[in-house]
């Protein structure tokens, strides 16, 4: 058993949030061979105590052997709700002293998803050509999808380095990382 465990949306090998976390970890050079992966599925199990992610930590935790939870979830559309149930979520479970979390979202508006989070770190005037490219060839519409403006991220504005870690939106996330290996 590892002794930090990171739930975060999607599932547990493939998801994007599990990529971005992952690629932190390793731009970071934090042993990754000390967190284990749950992929929570959908944003409403974060909420359900009962929900076999939780089922599997429990005994672990109860044992000493997992010292450090950190949960990675979107914000949606409403940053304080989703803080509120998490916060609440984590009381339910008694894991208050061994938890922290991370809100995905655009840092500016606190609303959106992981996808938000990392377009934050595109400079304004790339992301004003992305839109217009997009606008203009009829590709998406009713203010964009999500995937295809990290899509055309990684592919286009960042293509050998699919993150850019270095930018300032990364700099509470790489922090709140950092502290679960100390």
């Amino acid at each position: 058993m590892k002794p930090i465990a990171v739930l975060h949306e999607g599932n547990d090998k493939s998801s994007l949030d599990n990529k971005l976390i992952k690629g932190l970890i390793d731009y970071l050079k934090l042993d990754a061979e000390q967190v284990d992966f749950y992929g929570m599925g959908v944003k409403s199990n974060f909420f359900k105590s009962n929900y076999i992610a939780y089922k599997a930590l429990k005994q672990p935790v109860e044992k000493g052997q997992i010292t450090r939870i950190f949960f990675v979830i979107d914000a949606d559309n409403d940053f304080e709700k989703t803080q509120n149930q998490l916060e609440s979520i984590i009381k339910e479970l008694n894991i208050e002293t061994i938890s922290s979390f991370y809100i995905m979202c655009h840092p500016d508006t606190k609303k959106g998803y992981v996808e938000s989070f990392i377009l934050s770190t595109i400079p304004k005037d790339k992301m004003d050509c992305i839109d217009k490219f997009l606008e203009c060839s009829g590709f998406i519409a009713n203010n964009g999808d999500k995937s295809t403006y990290e899509r055309i991220y990684k592919s286009i504005a960042h293509p050998l380095s699919p993150y850019k870690f270095d930018h300032e939106n990364f700099n509470e996330l790489k922090t709140k990382l950092e502290n679960l290996f100390i």
